[in-house]
């Protein structure tokens, strides 16, 4: 390879040995500088070059195959020229693709191939077009000393000389469209363009862009045992699997394992998944000899951004999570005071796209490749000081958390009762509504970035947002059931509370939490956790939020078997709470009456205190319980006898809970089944039943005794329907 970085094939006279695909077979010790003497050329002589680099391998790229081949086709049928343009990130396997594809048509195209790297990564900088063109002109038969001097009149030359033949033409590593342009030949030649950005511009020129991604687990499994040619991937298949996937599927980063590996055949590949285990080291493991390297692939693309993509690239670096939306990028771009950005984030983040350095995920959000994810990582450490990195994290958690915020004042605007603290730069709250629903959406669809920011804080420095990130998130754990987050947050959330001495957030946290226990199924240590905070309470003189606790252990008490004492419990709740001004969680201790009430068959009085709870639900604004007790209600009803009324109830109750609620939705279409039922309606009825379990099933309740209830009850009436069917001789 020259000094410059050009590969000597693309110079007339050049040698490479090795294998090249022609007509179907291998060919070894080609001279690419060889070339048929027959036919005119300016001098007397035309020439056939051969000029594309040997052939490697290709690996699960049938799909991206298939579809330059319909390009082609149809571009053949319009008889235009054939260009594709394949992007995507440094050693995701651009290159291979193009020349497995090219290689393959050579029987088809006989009037040669043309190949130029036109080193867009170059230090020294793009490739001119008019260089290449004079290597083209050469290549084609064309003496030096008849070269024309300028560029527009070599591109004419070229087009010339390519109008009435067939070629095929692998532009590799371009910078832009406009440097592509001059090079591409006349006639029904076919060209393809490899380059790291995803140049747009060609669409003009009736481009069909490609763009790969890394590879899936088995093709890079399948890539790792070519590259190894022995049996240690057969052998030791699940270290394989480990292996790929700490390389994510990037084609070089598995080439250069395998060829690691490769060197040592005594050695076991789990060597290997041990060097690439430790994050901070994985990029410097994946490099071999100094030649392929991703950490030095990644820095190419790095050093070629813009300055505000640049910043943003290694900001980002930062965030926790896997994925992330475009406030994130305003937060992290915002200027400090608030006053404007430091470069525009959506202009940032498109360049970080055309660079092949984030990924497009669904709903308009992003992602770093894992390995780029620990290259931005590294080159904030490296470039950005210590302090401009903690504010970056700052902003990261402040922009979730007032997000998270906002989103539980829409939720659950009663919750929202303990401060927020937050960093002193400027703060960029996403739009997370309008409405309940949309607010519970984009709750649910950060949660891994918020369970992220929560559990990193307190080693970042701001334990505070640990545990109102927890709080924040309490109108979501509620209504979506999301246990394992729920616990897992006001674990934590305690933890910090506790270390800070925050009394008043560790009560916060015992209650919200040991709500979670509750209803997750663990009620003994829920009441443990709730006890534990009404001796805070007390200690602290704190008559209300004393109160809260009653009503909370009265549902551990019912949880656990003991309903007399649950009982009482909620009616020194009831008493007590409005007496101290809180006449919504008052209400709350009233629907926990009527649910206990209506367990004991007494749905007289339960329609008293659920009516009663629903008055004051409502008038508060809290619609999500008003629900709840009109599902009380109608259970009531339905017990009672009173159908029409029962139906009217659970109907209502349904259309306020469905967007909200999947747990508290599915014991409405239970009752609801029941109320069909009862009026000979058991196609509506088995139809509930079934939705009813899915929603069981989404809120991760399935394993519930109202689960199991509409279980029964549906397999009693496909049981009574078989019956009927059988009876009718069908």
């Amino acid at each position: 390879m020259r000094s410059d970085g050009q590969e000597s094939y693309n110079e007339l006279g050049g040698t490479v040995h090795g294998p090249v695909v022609q007509a179907g077979h291998v060919h070894g010790d080609i001279n690419f500088g060889r070339f048929d003497h027959s036919g005119p050329r300016p001098d007397g002589a035309e020439r056939t070059p051969w000029q594309l680099p040997p052939l490697l391998r290709v690996i699960d790229r049938s799909r991206e195959t298939a579809a330059l081949e319909r390009h082609r086709a149809r571009a053949a049928r319009e008889g235009r020229p054939v260009l594709a343009a394949l992007s995507g990130l440094g050693g995701v396997g651009k290159t291979t693709l193009a020349l497995s594809w090219l290689h393959a048509l050579r029987p088809h195209f006989p009037d040669g191939q043309l190949h130029a790297d036109l080193r867009a990564q170059s230090p020294a900088g793009p490739e001119p077009p008019a260089e290449v063109l004079a290597r083209f002109l050469r290549a084609l038969g064309v003496p030096a000393q008849q070269l024309p001097a300028r560029s527009a009149e070599r591109a004419a030359l070229y087009r010339s000389l390519t109008a009435n033949r067939r070629l095929v033409v692998l532009l590799d590593d371009a910078a832009t469209a406009a440097q592509v342009r001059p090079l591409l030949p006349a006639g029904g030649s076919v060209t393809a363009v490899t380059s790291r950005r995803r140049l747009p511009g060609l669409t003009v020129d009736g481009c069909r862009p490609v763009h790969l991604e890394p590879l899936a687990l088995e093709a890079a499994v399948d890539l790792l045992a070519d590259t190894l040619s022995d049996e240690r991937v057969n052998e030791q298949p699940g270290d394989a699997r480990t292996l790929v996937e700490l390389c994510a599927g990037l084609p070089l980063a598995v080439r250069v394992a395998g060829a690691r590996l490769a060197a040592r055949p005594g050695r076991r590949i789990s060597t290997m998944v041990r060097a690439l285990g430790e994050e901070r080291r994985r990029l410097e493991a994946l490099a071999i000899d100094g030649d392929h390297d991703v950490l030095a692939t990644l820095d190419v693309s790095y050093r070629a951004l813009p300055g505000a993509a640049a910043r943003l690239y290694r900001l980002l670096g930062l965030h926790p999570g896997r994925e992330f939306d475009g406030p994130v990028a305003a937060a992290l771009l915002a200027a400090d005071g608030g006053g404007g950005a430091d470069g525009d984030p959506a202009d940032a983040l498109e360049a970080l796209h055309d660079a092949s350095l984030l990924v497009e995920a669904a709903g308009e959000r992003h992602r770093f490749h894992d390995l780029v994810r620990l290259h931005a990582a590294a080159k904030a450490t490296e470039d950005e000081p210590p302090d401009a990195r903690a504010r970056a994290a700052r902003r990261i958690a402040d922009h979730y958390l007032a997000s998270a915020t906002r989103a539980e004042a829409i939720i659950d605007p009663q919750h929202r009762t303990m401060a927020r603290d937050y960093g002193p730069g400027p703060v960029v709250v996403a739009e997370v509504g309008p409405g309940t629903e949309a607010a519970l959406d984009w709750l649910e669809r950060e949660l891994p970035n918020l369970m992220a920011v929560l559990h990193r804080a307190p080693a970042d420095g701001f334990p505070t947002v640990c545990w109102q990130l927890a709080d924040a998130l309490w109108p979501l754990f509620l209504r979506r059931k999301f246990y394992p987050e729920w616990g897992a947050a006001h674990r934590a959330g305690l933890a910090a509370a506790r270390g800070l001495g925050d009394r008043a957030a560790e009560c916060r946290m015992l209650t919200s939490g040991g709500i979670g226990e509750l209803d997750s199924g663990e009620p003994g240590e829920a009441l443990g956790m709730f006890e534990r905070a009404a001796h805070l309470f007390l200690a602290a003189d704190d008559g209300l939020g004393h109160a809260r606790t009653l009503n909370y252990r009265g549902l551990a008490l019912q949880r656990l078997g003991r309903p007399r004492q649950a009982a009482e419990f909620f009616r020194r709740a009831a008493a007590e709470l409005p007496a101290h001004g809180d006449r919504r969680a008052g209400a709350l201790a009233a629907l926990n009456l009527a649910d206990l009430a209506l367990d004991e068959g007494r749905a007289g009085e339960a329609v008293r205190h659920a009516g009663a709870a629903h008055d004051t639900l409502d008038a508060s604004g809290d619609t999500y319980n008003a629900a709840r007790a009109t599902t009380c209600l109608g259970r009531a009803h339905l017990v009672l006898g009173r159908l029409g009324a029962a139906e009217e109830q659970l109907s209502g109750a349904l259309t306020a809970l469905r967007a909200v609620s999947a747990y508290e939705a599915a014991r409405a279409l239970g009752a609801l089944a029941e109320v069909s039922e009862r009026r000979g309606r058991r196609q509506l009825a088995r139809d509930r039943c079934r939705e009813a379990l899915d929603l069981y099933a989404s809120a991760g309740r399935s394993g519930s005794q109202d689960a199991e209830a509409v279980r029964v009850r549906l397999e009693r009436l496909e049981r009574l329907e078989r019956l009927e069917d059988d009876g009718s001789g069908r």
